[in-house]
């Protein structure tokens, strides 16, 4: 059966008298772009959280996603996600995940998502590279210190491929997936939560200082503020966000939202 059937859409909205009310559909996951629904100026976010992406340049719809619709990034295109608005207790510090699909049009260094303290630390690095590889990494809490960073995997152009980044400050160990397969682990290098704020900006496909702009297609977007399991990662890579729900939260999913993703043949 279609993915979309599984997917369901991983939006948990609710009906109210005088409106659409959108629900938080699980506490850790603090974004989740879908790309099914843009307006004239934003792209709309769909974990509950609100965190709509502002348009900026040329980030437009495009029906050859991976699943559904996906979006288009011209190059120095992005979505700004107004970090210093982000609350405190979405910005992930014991852990972090970045999942994407993504399709580039060329071998160079792209930001798939990009996010920078207010002290200067450049918090994460999910990035595809010019060397031919794929990045993961984040920072502590001081400006330089490094937690661990992985550079695996065989960077392609013109397809759809899986990328997945995922850490845990518990045990420490981060692990990079590319198409379901891991493709490089690293233990950080000191013991330390990931820098706590957003304050210097969030984007999704451009650096904040205007570097490594994204070009090609996105989607299914999801960050995370805990490490996911290789299990999870499969999950989602294979079924989409809901897998991750509950069957309570499925269900809730099925009754109150009527329009599905549609996977592509």
């Amino acid at each position: 059966m279609k993915r979309s059937i599984v997917v369901l859409v991983c939006l948990l909205l609710t009906f109210q008298i005088g409106g659409l009310i959108a629900d938080v559909i699980d506490p850790d996951l603090v974004l989740y772009f879908d790309f099914e629904e843009f307006t004239a100026t934003h792209v709309i976010e769909k974990s509950g959280n609100g965190y709509d992406g502002r348009i900026n340049r040329k980030v437009t719809q495009s029906n050859d996603g991976k699943f559904g619709k996906a979006a288009h990034f011209e190059l120095t295109s992005f979505l700004d996600l107004d970090g210093p608005n982000i609350d405190p207790e979405h910005i992930p510090t014991d852990g972090m995940s970045v999942i994407a699909w993504i399709n580039v049009e060329a071998i160079s260094h792209m930001a798939i998502f990009n996010a920078r303290a207010g002290d200067g630390t450049w918090l994460v690095h999910p990035e595809a590279r010019a060397e031919g590889n794929y990045r993961w990494l984040n920072r502590g809490h001081n400006p330089g210190k490094t937690l661990f960073n992985i550079l695996a995997g065989k960077n392609v152009a013109k397809e759809w491929v899986h990328y997945a980044g995922t850490f845990n400050v518990d045990d420490g160990m981060a692990y990079l997936y590319i198409n379901g397969k891991k493709v490089g682990e690293a233990k950080a290098a000191f013991p330390d939560k990931i820098a706590g704020d957003w304050d210097s900006g969030a984007r999704v496909g451009y650096n904040i200082d205007d570097n490594r702009p994204f070009n090609g297609l996105m989607d299914d977007l999801n960050v995370w503020k805990r490490g996911l399991t290789e299990e999870e990662v499969l999950n989602i890579m294979n079924e989409g966000v809901s897998s991750l729900l509950d069957v309570e939260a499925r269900g809730k999913l099925a009754t109150t939202w009527g329009k599905l993703k549609s996977a592509k043949q």
